[in-house]
């Protein structure tokens, strides 16, 4: 069913080494491996036939570089907002390696030493959605996943913790949007392949 309110899609980079091993990649400015820029280019031909308004990138190479090989490089205009969760100290970590030195650590609910706590990343989230509901209009957003899983979160009203609910694969589409009016913010698609 299509909907004659804005869509927002967002894509989830295309692999990189440590999305590939499970290290935790903020800040650290990967590039994206073979395997991922083939899926980025794959998002091409999933987005083909759609429009958007804007086309909106984490300054990151991984997302931008997504969104380049995707075929919307021209349009990408990079917004600091959209940056991954910065995980300070844990950066470059695995969540096992973190769980053997802190049991029971979640993301979502601890944030990281150095780094942000959910209720930041949910600041900068609250940013990006002003500027899309401003809008008015079909977006393209390209990012990372715990920073896109707190947007979504916030999208339909729950706290940014809700973000850990919402699984993200790399190269993945989800679709933002509305149900009967604009007051009713809904996930329409989530972690499409």
């Amino acid at each position: 069913m299509g909907s004659t309110y804005p869509q927002i899609h967002l894509v989830r980079h295309g692999e990189t080494a440590w999305s590939l091993s499970g290290q935790h990649t903020g800040r650290t400015d990967m590039k994206l491996t073979p395997v991922g820029e083939t899926a980025a280019r794959g998002v091409a031909e999933r987005l083909k036939g759609l429009s958007f308004s804007a086309v909106w990138s984490s300054p990151s190479q991984r997302a931008y570089n997504t969104s380049v090989l995707a075929g919307f490089g021209a349009q990408s205009v990079k917004k600091d907002d959209l940056q991954e969760w910065d995980y300070g100290a844990y950066e470059g970590l695995t969540t096992k390696q973190i769980l053997a030195e802190r049991p029971g650590w979640n993301v979502f609910r601890d944030g990281c030493p150095q780094g942000e706590t959910a209720t930041d990343v949910a600041a900068r989230a609250g940013r990006i959605i002003a500027g899309l509901r401003e809008a008015n209009a079909d977006m393209l957003v390209f990012s990372s996943a715990h920073f896109l899983r707190v947007l979504a979160a916030r999208w339909i009203g729950l706290p940014p913790q809700g973000g850990a609910l919402l699984v993200l694969d790399t190269a993945s589409i989800s679709v933002l949007g509305y149900e009967h009016d604009l007051s009713e913010p809904v996930v329409r698609k989530w972690n499409q392949q």
